[in-house]
């Protein structure tokens, strides 16, 4: 069987959960099945690079166009050299015209993996402008298309039917991310005083509690809302945001300045800006007390999942697939959230959510015993629910399952 998986993201070139997602899901598929990856940012040089992936760059006179339009001029490409494939599998709205272009043009079935959705996102209209109705008219062909979507937490399959009334729910199957248990371990021994001097050299005290916090600066993440929480946490406890690639100039000013004023109020902000290292940034997790994820959009969150790995407990707000994540009380607290129904995920009652996100965090963070006592349970539940062997063969069921719908047609 020949699977040719569609991405925008893969090594080096990874900016969020769906890269890491493709990266880890072909590695464990090569050994069960004929893998290519075709991602954007064009060839892949680097001499470890696996062999069958091939990288596309914009096409000539589309480079300054509207973003969307050159990711269009991509999945053209893509979809062109897909001939021989006996599936297609796309991911994120970048790679699902591909998808649905590749199976009409080569007769074979196309697979997508929903891990976000554009109805969901509306603040993306501040990146892409006019782009954003293209974005949206690609995923909802996508979806209204595909011969199968896998979504990525219960949560996620409600909000795909939710959103595209017109899919098939026998078509929608719920296959998690998974996490490389082994690249995410908290460091002993000689790696233990690597990982001290790097956290040392970026700013941050590990003898004093510590909340963590990973991701883009996007409005999905909740970053705002953190920053307003931090305030409210006790005096020795540092604020560690691993956060970069603002989504526009605008969310980018509105965070710097947060964090510029908060560094004002108390110490211990440490804001490191660029993407770190898997070495490095497992360092930045084992030095801190709790990880932080205050999104208001996040179908499951593999940040999570990171943290939990490396014995971390995560204190989350209850949306999305995050419930299904955090063992509530278990391996984390989950922060409720009630939300506004315009696709924004604002929360009705910001004041409310801000302060019981403070709340939880102080909880879990003044108390190193409970801590690490999640952290411990945080660690198992990765490991028993979550490791890519079993979501390699969950995902390899849904081909088949699909390959043999395709043929009774």
């Amino acid at each position: 069987m020949r699977i040719d998986l569609l991405t925008r993201e893969y090594p080096p070139f990874v900016y969020g959960g769906a890269g890491v997602h493709v990266a880890e899901l072909s590695a464990v598929l090569r050994s069960r099945v004929d893998v290519r990856v075709r991602c954007f940012d064009g060839p892949r040089t680097a001499p470890d690079t696996p062999e069958g992936v091939t990288g596309y760059g914009v096409p000539g006179g589309l480079d300054d166009v509207n973003p969307a339009l050159a990711t269009f001029g991509v999945d053209l490409a893509m979809a062109g050299d897909v001939a021989g494939a006996d599936l297609v599998h796309s991911h994120t709205w970048y790679a699902n015209l591909a998808g649905h272009l590749a199976g009409l043009l080569h007769g074979v079935p196309h697979v997508l993996s929903a891990h976000s959705l554009e109805p969901l996102r509306p603040w993306k209209a501040e990146q892409l402008g006019g782009g954003y109705a293209l974005s949206g008219w690609a995923e909802k062909t996508a979806y209204e298309g595909a011969a199968g979507i896998i979504a990525v937490s219960a949560g996620m399959r409600e909000d795909i039917l939710r959103s595209y009334p017109d899919v098939d729910p026998a078509k929608v199957h719920v296959v998690h991310n998974g996490i490389d248990l082994d690249g995410w371990v908290r460091p002993t021994g000689d790696e233990a005083v690597r990982a001290d001097s790097v956290v040392r050299a970026l700013g941050i005290d590990p003898d004093r509690p510590a909340v963590v916090f990973v991701g883009r600066i996007t409005r999905q993440k909740g970053l705002p809302y953190l920053l307003q929480a931090a305030a409210r946490l006790p005096e020795d406890v540092q604020l560690i945001l691993c956060a970069g690639a603002p989504d526009t100039p605008e969310i980018a000013e509105e965070v710097s300045s947060a964090v510029a004023e908060l560094s004002t109020r108390r110490s211990g902000v440490v804001w490191i800006e660029e993407m770190l290292s898997r070495p490095d940034l497992v360092a930045v997790l084992a030095a801190s007390t709790v990880f932080v994820c205050p999104s208001v959009y996040e179908p499951l969150g593999i940040v999570n999942l990171e943290a939990m790995a490396v014995g971390l407990p995560v204190v989350g707000s209850a949306t999305g697939g995050i419930p299904e994540v955090v063992d509530d009380g278990v391996t984390g607290l989950l922060v409720p959230i009630d939300q506004v129904q315009d696709g924004t995920g604002t929360p009705t009652d910001p004041e409310t959510f801000v302060s019981d996100l403070a709340r939880a965090l102080t909880d879990v963070v003044t108390d190193p015993e409970r801590a690490a006592a999640m952290g411990v349970a945080a660690r198992r539940r990765v490991e028993a629910h979550f490791a890519w062997d079993a979501i390699a063969d969950r995902t390899l069921a849904v081909y088949e399952t699909v390959l043999e719908q395709w043929a009774a047609r």
